[in-house]
């Protein structure tokens, strides 16, 4: 291809990406934005295939990687989905480190010159410290979203201290590698091993109810990352491709932690969590909280007008959404206006609810953001809380608890209240919920997906 061809088929590609997160960003067009991105991420592979001269390697690993990708995607549960996204997005990072290793290592296969000039230095610095803090940082939020580490923040004392020490240890060693005449393979390496250590540190304290904003903020950081070394490659795909996930995650970033009260330069920093690493489980007082079955769930559902639904991690795990659609119609078949409350950060990823619904293909025009549906709890007959748990605990209103200000999904203001729940153990932020024992409260212990079936068996 001639330049001119390049430039253009690049061109085509970033604008299929940039309908492709336009799509994105509604339930109702993500089939059609999932399709523009394979295009444009396709062409831009094309592309680049046709610049370098080894095929057969090229080919082979994507044909390996494409392999891969097939089996884990085939073999991955929708509850693990959050895991997996984080998973790869600290492969986004690892790359964007070996790139730039590669390119320091040889910068005449780059197109680089030897030595490498100073702002070449710069991007390179750039891209491989954000990559390096994108790979460790994803790694600690795998696993603690899928349970091989505990979701509670991890604190000790100096613990901000020895993050600012670190973080001006690898600005230093970063300005030691760039201001060397020759390469500074010392300053490099040490700027990437603790870029990798500050990664890890910087999640660690962050507890598990914050997790969904931790992917959204590493999703942007794997973005900048790519960008960085675009530059460095002088790859306008690569630059446009990497500003487009970094920015459209930071903005991301920015409504969650509107919808979570937390401050968005924390968040980028990746210091914030709960204050001093503490999270109460409860006061310690005995509480009295009432319990019915599925059956007397049914009864307050079928003589109800109006019920909103409030899916959680548990209606998840549970797969629960199918049988929450066939309820969904039961009750409409009885003329009951039953709507979907849907909290940003409900789950253990953004979009996580609405994942779920639309596969039980729920109507879009039933689901609602919280921002919404909030003001119509009141009028609300019967709200069903399914596995929710911090987003809907009334404590975020009560100054001193640990979720203090932030906005929750109103479901105590509903006239009545149906909570599907396995037991009465905490949520992920390790919080108890005083939605729970509320009089206007009726636990109903189980599977949600069993319990969802009874109800509807009940309501025949």
């Amino acid at each position: 291809m001639t330049t001119n061809q390049i430039a253009l088929a690049y061109l085509a590609a970033s604008v299929l990406f940039i309908f492709a997160l336009k799509g994105l960003s509604s339930p109702a067009t993500a089939r059609r934005g999932n399709l523009f991105g394979i295009a444009g991420m396709a062409l831009a592979a094309l592309t680049t295939l046709s610049m370098v001269h080894n095929h057969a390697l090229i080919l082979g690993a994507i044909a390996v990687g494409g392999v891969i990708g097939a089996v884990v995607a085939r073999r991955v549960q929708l509850t693990a989905m959050p895991e997996l996204v984080a998973f790869m997005h600290s492969l986004v990072g690892l790359a964007a480190v070996f790139i730039a290793i590669t390119a320091v290592n040889n910068p005449a296969a780059f197109g680089l010159h030897d030595p490498l000039p100073m702002g070449n230095k710069l991007e390179l610095f750039i891209g491989t410290f954000i990559g390096a803090m994108t790979w460790s940082g994803s790694v600690i939020a795998f696993l603690k979203l899928s349970g091989r580490m505990s979701g509670r923040p991890i604190v000790f004392a100096g613990q901000h201290a020895l993050n600012l020490l670190l973080a001006l240890a690898m600005l230093g060693c970063g300005l030691w590698f760039f201001l060397a005449p020759e390469t500074n393979w010392t300053g490099f390496i040490a700027m990437s091993a603790i870029a990798f250590l500050l990664g890890f540190l910087i999640i660690i304290p962050i507890g598990g109810a914050d997790m969904p904003v931790v992917i959204s903020m590493l999703n942007s950081y794997s973005g900048w990352a790519a960008a960085g070394i675009g530059f460095s490659l002088g790859n306008p795909m690569l630059i446009i491709a990497g500003s487009l996930v970094g920015s459209s995650g930071a903005i991301l970033s920015y409504i969650m932690c509107k919808a979570m009260n937390r401050p968005f330069l924390s968040v980028i920093l990746g210091g914030f969590g709960s204050e001093g690493g503490a999270v109460a489980a409860g006061d310690g007082m005995q509480k009295t909280y009432r319990s019915g079955s599925a059956d007397d769930a049914a009864f307050l559902l079928g003589n109800a007008d109006s019920v909103v639904i409030v899916p959680g991690y548990g209606l998840a795990v549970a797969r629960a959404q199918h049988a929450v659609k066939e309820l969904t119609l039961k009750l409409q078949n009885k003329g009951i206006n039953v709507r979907f409350a849907i909290h940003p950060v409900a789950g253990r990823m953004p979009g996580h609810m609405n994942v779920l619904l639309a596969e039980a293909e729920i109507p879009y025009d039933q689901v609602f953001e919280m921002s919404e549906i909030n003001s119509d709890f009141p009028t609300t007959d019967v709200a069903l809380v399914l596995g929710a748990n911090d987003v809907t605990n009334p404590a975020a209103n009560v100054p001193g608890s640990p979720i203090y200000g932030m906005p929750i999904i109103e479901a105590n203001k509903a006239h009545n209240v149906i909570v599907v729940k396995r037991s009465m153990a905490t949520g992920y932020a390790g919080l108890d919920n005083d939605l729970f024992y509320l009089d206007k409260t009726m636990m109903v212990f189980g599977d949600a997906k069993k319990v969802v079936e009874d109800m509807v068996k009940a309501l025949d």
